[in-house]
């Protein structure tokens, strides 16, 4: 097995190259692709016949790059995101974004208690459900040239305020998961471990960037990138040690290195990182699963992808309108922070680190599947969504003033006609 490692591998990043020109071709996420080639190719393909699919039975090693690219995953959010830029974002937004976190949120959780989820896996599954996917909402944002669109700012920052939560989500179940505690101090001790480590790097971002800019006031671009991910590394390791979720350490260095005049130089290197770690991340989430399972969570998940579009529409009409914007602006939000992804997939890794329930693992796949293809679709024909539900709620009567304006102009001109 050892001896052949390299061509397994290499073997798997050509089915992963392969698919990510098929998606690049149908102008589509790569990521519910990745996760279907990893379930199609694993230790769990089927075998029929003669044919066996099984092509990449070594998923430790790619389960470990899938590991990184958790950590590069998180720690350009981190990059993206800074603390300046949430006090500056504007009331809005914090509105907006709190409007959006807090309905799926409590959806998740009476979802989970409705299906009979105990309460840690209720947490997980709510968290889950409240965290749309960052790349996928990017990607169609610029594939549909709705950068300019006045609705598009706030999306962005819905999407901002929604990484945040992530972050302390994340902090508050890694202290609960992975702390060790079995009394109720114990677990609070472990949850206030996590915030105050996560506030250290707040202050560190905030306070700490005039010496983070000599430090890391590097000409070589080796020397530069050897830095920044040895401390990516060690802090992602040293995380761990504290029973903090390593993917947490990443994000929170990203965010102290937002605060730096270095930031774009970090980013410009870490992004191609991104994309090849990230890429394997799904494919190795893929590997993990065995396809045969998925069927005890399909309704499960299809309960969960209804009714997560429903509390997205809603979320965006309201924090759409309540901003000022128009009833198709507003639906626009809603229907475009719809995708799930990455940090879904995330959230239930950590549920499974800490020991819950197996049944998360395919019910993330299916209901990340299913959105990551219907979220794309749904904004790109939000325009029609609208126009439809426009015709039941009668939110807007756009033709109703130009029919007012031309039949008095048409009777004039009758009127006038007999005395000429």
């Amino acid at each position: 097995m050892t001896n052949h490692l390299v061509f397994e591998v290499g073997t798997a990043l050509v089915l992963v190259a392969i698919t990510a020109l098929i998606a690049g071709k149908l102008k589509f996420s790569i990521i519910p692709f990745l996760i279907l080639l990893g379930m199609a190719v694993g230790p769990h393909a089927p075998q029929i016949g003669i044919i066996d699919l099984t092509f990449i039975e070594s998923s430790e090693i790619i389960e470990f790059f899938g590991r990184i690219g958790v950590l590069f995953l998180l720690f350009y959010l981190g990059l993206e995101f800074s603390v300046g830029k949430l006090i500056r974002s504007g009331r809005s937004i914090v509105v907006g974004g709190t409007i959006y976190v807090a309905l799926n949120f409590s959806l998740g959780i009476l979802y989970g208690f409705i299906t009979g989820f105990p309460i840690m896996e209720t947490l997980i599954i709510a968290g889950l459900l409240s965290v749309s996917s960052s790349a996928i909402v990017a990607k169609v944002l610029v594939d549909l040239k709705r950068t300019a669109n006045s609705e598009t700012e706030l999306i962005l920052g819905i999407i901002l305020f929604d990484d945040i939560f992530l972050a302390l989500f994340l902090s508050v179940m890694s202290g609960l998961l992975l702390g060790g505690a079995t009394t109720v101090l114990g677990t609070i001790f472990s949850v206030l471990i996590s915030l105050g480590y996560m506030i250290l790097f707040f202050i560190i971002a905030r306070k700490g960037a005039p010496i983070l800019n000599k430090l890391l006031n590097i000409k070589s671009n080796e020397i530069f990138i050897l830095v920044i991910f040895a401390s990516l590394f060690f802090i992602a390791g040293f995380s761990e040690k504290l029973h903090v979720a390593e993917a947490i350490g990443a994000l929170l260095l990203g965010l102290v290195f937002s605060e730096t005049e270095h930031r774009e130089r970090i980013e410009h290197l870490v992004i191609p990182f991104r994309d090849f770690f990230g890429a394997l991340f799904f494919f190795s989430f893929g590997l993990s699963i065995d396809p045969f399972s998925l069927g005890g969570a399909v309704w499960l998940a299809i309960g969960a992808v209804i009714l997560t579009i429903i509390s997205n529409f809603v979320a965006g009409m309201i924090s759409g309108r309540k901003a000022g914007l128009s009833y198709k602006a507003s639906s626009n939000i809603g229907l475009t922070i719809v995708s799930r992804g990455e940090f879904s997939i995330i959230v239930a890794n950590l549920g499974l680190a800490g020991g819950l329930l197996p049944i998360l693992k395919p019910f993330t796949a299916v209901y990340v599947l299913i959105l990551a293809i219907i979220g794309p679709l749904l904004t790109k024909e939000s325009k029609n969504i609208y126009n439809l539900l426009n015709k039941i709620f009668k939110w807007e009567k756009s033709k109703a003033p130009k029919k007012k304006i031309t039949i008095p102009k048409h009777e004039n001109e009758h009127e006038n006609t007999p005395g000429l």
